[in-house]
């Protein structure tokens, strides 16, 4: 049997895959990240036909035809539209394979999910059978902390504490492991997508102007910030004046942003501070050593280092390529199969 494990693993590209709520990334094994698109599918409704999926289908959110919509098939960090969700993974699977295997087919791969650990079982059950039905042979579910910890590189199967936050598009995880295994585990859904409402809900308030959630996160992406920033940004932005119904433009400032997003800052802010409470004090003194490491493309938001650190008082690691992390632990993951069977069943056993 280990004969034929190690055979087929010769011909199986493996994958690790981030099915983010914004973005999805995959990893392949023995070769790095192959897919990194937004997690969007744009389908004609007619025919019910998946015209494209990815960046394409992100550039025609908001520009579509009628009986064209691009839609993001997950929510909060799980499936929502169960067949497009399939579709979408079906792509990235074939994706991730077509510039490393061409001219003969390969058997169905092993694929590792990161999830958040808020999911139900019913919502675990629906990413297995999205990716097995989109060819994987073999799905493995485990928590995007625990995976965004293994992609950093933290030493989670000693016996000391080590905390993770992991800001993605639809939840932030934030966890505390130890010797293997999630000690303290805060999963809330507000994160990315949040703070993009956050400015769509400013911009209309203060300017009684309307903009989409793509240009609200553009707009994040370009200027947005924790703290003050040393030299002040801004940006010109487009949108419909509610009042005439025509197009108008402003100039819309970082510290503007900063006030905008500061509500669902807050909110993830409290529920870092939550978990620090709940963490044993042997652990919490490891934690107060080695710091807080950051994952996801919330890490991203200028500044937040500096905001965390004069909030929680404790050291605060941006982590190298954080929108990666999740995506490289699990695929680190298929190296160390003991460790995700334990964590599997570990998840079997909470659910």
């Amino acid at each position: 049997m280990k004969l034929f494990d190690s055979i087929w693993n010769i011909f199986t590209y493996d994958l690790g895959m981030d099915l983010g709520t914004a973005n999805t990334m995959v990893y392949l094994r023995g070769e790095g990240i192959v897919v990194s698109e937004p997690s969007v599918v744009a389908i004609d409704k007619r025919s019910k036909q998946v015209l494209a999926v990815g960046q394409a289908a992100r550039e025609m959110i908001g520009r579509t035809p009628a009986n064209i919509v691009a839609v993001r098939p997950l929510r909060d960090g799980v499936i929502s539209d169960f067949d497009t969700t399939q579709a979408m993974i079906h792509h990235f699977i074939k994706s991730a394979h077509s510039n490393y295997v061409k001219g003969f087919k390969i058997p169905r791969p092993r694929i590792v999910v990161g999830v958040p650990s808020s999911v139900t079982e019913v919502e675990r059950q629906a990413v297995i059978d999205a990716a097995k039905t989109a060819g994987a042979r073999e799905v493995f579910i485990v928590e995007e902390a625990m995976a965004a910890a293994i992609g950093v590189g933290l030493p989670i199967e000693e016996a000391s504490g080590s905390m993770i936050v992991d800001i993605g598009g639809g939840t932030t995880g934030i966890a505390v492991l130890s010797l293997g295994d999630i000690v303290v585990d805060n999963t809330i859904r507000i994160a990315g997508d949040e703070m993009n409402q956050d400015i769509v809900d400013y911009v209309r308030e203060k300017y009684n102007i309307l903009i989409g959630e793509r240009s609200a996160e553009d707009i994040k992406i370009a200027i947005g910030s924790a703290s003050p920033l040393k030299e002040e940004k801004e940006i010109e932005i487009q949108g419909r004046d509610l009042l005439s119904g025509l197009p108008k433009s402003i100039r819309f400032t970082s510290t503007e942003v900063r006030e905008a997003i500061s509500v669902s800052l807050t909110q993830i802010t409290d529920a870092v501070k939550d978990a620090i409470e709940d963490t044993p004090p042997e652990l919490l003194k490891d934690i107060f050593n080695d710091g807080v490491f950051v994952a996801g493309g919330g890490a991203l938001i200028k500044g937040l280092d500096t905001y965390w650190k004069e909030e929680l008082n404790i050291p605060i690691n941006i982590v190298e390529e954080p929108m990666a992390a999740v995506a490289k632990g699990t695929s680190k993951m298929l190296d160390h199969i003991d460790l995700l069977q334990r964590v599997q069943r570990s998840w079997d056993e909470i659910i």
